[in-house]
């Protein structure tokens, strides 16, 4: 990786260390569900809360919606928590948040070294 792994895996465990090889960096859309599913949310309601929170910035199209769904609940990233009126409810699971937490450390370290090689003027 471009970026130092240091700070990633001091004191972490072989499966903390396997998530961040496996996942890391996040896509925009995978980082945005996750925090998404940080409140119980089925597709529809992800990509509204998706694209308020970015002010229209990011717009989830269904395929890709879906399609995220799918994959991060079978890799075990969400899990399904109810279903309404045929839309499956889906809230991050411990390892989706574990996962999300090393991307936001991975993000902080990406804006202070950007911050001090611009000398705070970003």
């Amino acid at each position: 990786m471009w970026y130092s792994m240091a700070r990633y895996t001091s004191g972490i465990d072989m499966n903390t260390e396997k998530l961040q090889k496996e996942y890391l960096p996040l896509t925009e859309t995978a980082y945005y569900v996750l925090i998404s599913l940080n409140e119980p949310r089925h597709g529809y309601g992800i990509m509204q809360h998706v694209e308020k929170l970015t002010g229209g910035r990011i717009k989830i199209g269904a395929g890709t919606m879906y399609g995220s769904l799918s994959r991060m609940e079978k890799e075990g990233l969400i899990t399904s928590v109810a279903e309404e009126n045929r839309k499956k409810i889906y809230k991050i699971s411990e390892k989706g948040k574990t996962l999300l937490k090393l991307e936001i450390t991975r993000l902080e370290e990406l804006l202070e070294h950007g911050k001090s090689e611009m000398g705070n003027s970003a």
